[in-house]
């Protein structure tokens, strides 16, 4: 395949003739196309992820389709979004490495990655479902997050270089409108695509959606969102778009990455482990869950904790950027003054995420994307 060639979408029976003279891919899995595995796994709302085996080894193929995939083609995506997931990954795999799963290929006219297989790793979502108390999550993501959003912001980057890299996210433009309208507007009115278990919460929806100072601090959430332009988020970061094994955290799928607030990442994580507590009681079938439920509430304790350790300890040591620059601060023996304003911000981020958990939840049970968690 070329750069140059239309846009065509892969197929189980198409892939292995289309892309067997990928030095990358080849380079990964064996040349010998004949003894190529194809299966598509792909299980999420927008795109086709593939998992190819050959003699030596296996690769994940993902490609964009030009819609959503949830919905069809009623509701058309541009295929750039795999532009900004390559950018993404790879920024994030410099600022906090070994935390994504490694590039091999990109081809932008075909809308195309190809990237490491990870295995044995599952969803966590998944795992969370099952049952799994594992016991490096709260590290491994609390890690990642603090290292790709202090490092991805003015804190730390060189105003050149941010702004450059602003300017270049600003163009995904049409997975942010996703966010802005069904994370943040569609839950509160009666929106075409909305649903939610009726009859069970007719009524709750009614009184969600009639609470005045509910849906002006939702929009309130919204300007944020869009407005302050903080660090490069992940965008999308919940428990469908993390894998996990017993030792080992990748996340994945950073298609919706902009430049947006901290604590947006934070908010929409630490949401998803709040409805997995909250969902327990429906997987107790096989025995009780209240070590799971104590679990999930360590989980989120230790994941902020370790994200405000971590951006805390990078503020006093990577802190380069043109904001609260140290010549204002400690090179006038005035620390003091640098950890107040570390706190001030760690103390926005908490309330900011909190607004933003909470919509999250909202869109997840009111919106069109529910979670697994509440719904297998």
């Amino acid at each position: 395949m070329t750069g140059k060639l239309p846009f065509e979408a892969l197929s189980v029976d198409t892939l292995a003739a289309r892309l067997g003279a990928n030095d990358a891919l080849c380079s990964h899995i064996g040349k010998d196309t004949s003894r190529w595995k194809v299966r598509e796994v792909g299980d999420g709302n927008l795109n086709l992820v593939f998992i190819v085996e050959g003699a030596t080894g296996a690769a994940v193929v993902k490609q964009a389709l030009p819609y959503v995939r949830l919905v069809g083609d009623s509701w058309p995506l541009p295929l750039k979004r795999s532009f900004f997931e390559y950018h993404a990954l790879t920024r994030q795999e410099a600022r906090a490495p070994g935390s994504v799963p490694a590039i091999h290929h990109f081809d932008e006219s075909q809308a195309l990655i190809i990237m490491e297989y990870l295995s044995p790793h599952i969803i966590l979502r998944r795992a969370l479902i099952e049952g799994r108390q594992l016991p490096n999550i709260a590290r491994d993501i609390g890690l990642f997050m603090a290292r790709t959003l202090f490092r991805g912001s003015d804190l730390h980057m060189a105003t050149k270089d941010r702004k450059a890299d602003l300017a270049l996210f600003a163009d995904n433009v049409e997975l942010c409108d996703i966010t802005e309208n069904l994370v943040f507007s569609d839950p509160y009115f009666d929106a075409k695509m909305n649903r939610h278990t009726s009859p069970q919460l007719d009524s709750v929806v009614a009184e969600l959606r009639a609470d005045r100072d509910l849906k002006v601090e939702a929009q309130r959430l919204k300007h944020i969102f869009a407005a302050n332009a903080e660090t490069l988020l992940h965008g999308d970061l919940h428990s469908g778009s993390i894998m996990v094994t017993e030792t080992e955290t990748r996340m994945i799928d950073p298609e919706f990455a902009f430049y947006g607030p901290i604590a947006f990442d934070v908010g929409m994580l630490l949401a998803n482990f709040w409805m997995a507590f909250f969902s327990q009681r429906g997987h107790e079938q096989n025995g009780k869950r209240d070590t799971m439920r104590a679990y999930l509430l360590d989980v989120t304790v230790d994941t902020w904790s370790v994200f405000r350790t971590e951006f805390s300890h990078l503020w006093r040591t990577e802190r380069t950027g043109m904001l609260y620059q140290k010549s204002l601060f400690e090179d006038q023996g005035d620390r003091l003054g640098a950890e107040q304003a570390l706190d001030h911000m760690l103390h926005q981020v908490w309330t900011d995420m909190l607004g933003f958990a909470g919509v999250e939840v909202h869109r997840r049970i009111l919106g069109l994307a529910h979670n697994a968690d509440f719904e297998t």
